[in-house]
């Protein structure tokens, strides 16, 4: 029974959705208000049909698990600082070569300094010297690939 209810959201949930595909952008803000209960925001129609997709998928579905959410909300509360992030004390000096460069890293209180310059995450700091969009914590050598904790 419960397999033929799933298949049966399923089925109305892929419908809505291809339905979403040939709506305006006026039909769009209609279903947001019906969906998100308030006016849509300003954006774009792709974007647009993209939130409204995923509000229906989770009312399908059911959203984010309970202990998915706390984990969120701690993270928010924290600032970002989960049970498997590094804990940096101020003090601490990161060392990370890149070509051929030595980058030296300085935590403090409320952030990081690197050439005489506050920055607030290590992810910025990666970014400059790279160029490119890296996880700061990974750029120097403090969690492994797929979050795993170093140490």
């Amino acid at each position: 029974m419960r397999r033929s209810r799933q298949s049966s959201v399923d089925g109305e949930l892929e419908a809505a959705l291809r339905r979403l595909q040939t709506l305006d952008a006026e039909a769009l803000r209609h279903e947001w208000q019906r969906l998100y209960g308030n006016k849509a925001p300003r954006l774009g129609i792709n974007l647009l049909r993209g939130a409204v997709a995923h509000r229906l998928r989770e009312q399908a579905h059911g959203g984010l698990s309970p202990a998915l959410r706390r984990r969120l909300r701690e993270a928010l509360e924290t600032g970002g600082k989960t049970a498997g992030s590094p804990s940096l004390k101020p003090g601490t000096r990161l060392i990370r070569e890149w070509n051929a460069v030595t980058h030296e890293v300085l935590v403090i209180n409320d952030g990081f300094v690197w050439r005489g310059q506050r920055y607030a995450s290590l992810t910025a700091i990666a970014r400059e010297i790279t160029g490119t969009h890296w996880s700061g914590p990974r750029f120097f050598g403090l969690v492994r690939g797929k979050g795993g904790s170093r140490g």
